[in-house]
């Protein structure tokens, strides 16, 4: 499987080597505390249809990539699991202050959150490398391949950055489609609504047959793979394209056109 003209001349993958770096705090009392009290109620409110549970490994390091729709989604999966999930989120739900701050904070400890800057450059290295310092713990990871939640409905093209992280780590990836969880808490709403969600789980997905984490072909073929995936899951329309804004202004657009880059 080959991707577009951008992908094809790609750059190396920066050096996320985690030597050096300290390993990921894993959840703790709060992610126990949470998870006991909110599964439960998540749910007997919303009562969602669970199909595939079976699908993800019990132990050692599995990536759970899944398409992305809504605020609630990094609620919802780790929720439904049948074991502890960790995934990015926003650093600035841990650094409010006051009551608010400490409210937010304990809320996304609780449900496995661990918080990342974003953005591109050293912001995306980062977030790479705590997502690779979480699987080396032999842990369970969930990402959004897509980047960002889609406001159509539809499903965008993959970032190559899973695919990167599962062959320099070994993890599997099991392909997640969840279907309605934008009627939740849809786009610009405050509070959640009371509505049935599927959360779908696929088989694993070894993907060393791809190649090296070094080759962008390797990349991208295993990004396909897993996009496909979750495409037969979730039946959503294709886009076709990466989700993302446009350039901020001209300068940015000729720079696009003449350096293509891989999305990561």
């Amino acid at each position: 499987m080959t991707g577009s003209k951008e992908d094809s001349q790609d750059a190396p993958p920066v050096d996320l080597s985690a030597e050096g770096s300290e390993p990921t705090k894993r959840p703790g009392f709060v992610y126990f505390l949470g998870y006991g009290i909110m599964a439960p109620v998540a749910r007997l409110v919303f009562r969602p249809t669970i199909t595939g549970r079976d699908n993800i490994p019990r132990i050692g390091r599995v990536i759970l990539a899944s398409n992305h729709l809504s605020f609630i989604d990094s609620i919802v999966i780790p929720l439904v699991a049948p074991r502890r999930v960790q995934f990015l989120a926003k650093s600035t739900y841990f650094t409010g202050t006051g009551f608010k701050g400490f409210a937010s904070r304990t809320f996304f400890t609780s449900i496995g959150a661990v918080g990342v800057e974003r953005g591109a450059g050293q912001a995306a290295q980062d977030a790479l490398d705590a997502g690779r310092n979480i699987l080396e713990s032999d842990s369970a990871f969930a990402i959004y391949p897509e980047g960002t939640r889609s406001l159509d409905g539809r499903l965008y093209k993959g970032r190559t950055g899973v695919a990167w992280l599962a062959l320099i780590t070994g993890a599997v990836v099991v392909p997640v489609g969840l279907i309605g969880t934008q009627e939740i808490q849809p786009v610009g709403a405050k509070f959640p609504r009371i509505r049935k969600i599927t959360v779908a789980f696929g088989e694993p997905l070894d993907l060393s047959r791809h190649g090296s984490a070094e080759s962008g072909k390797a990349r991208r073929g295993a990004t396909d793979e897993i996009m496909a995936a979750i495409h037969a899951l979730s039946h959503q329309e294709l886009a076709g394209k990466y989700n993302e804004s446009p350039p901020a202004g001209t300068l940015q657009k000729l720079a696009d056109r003449v350096f293509p880059r891989e999305r990561v």
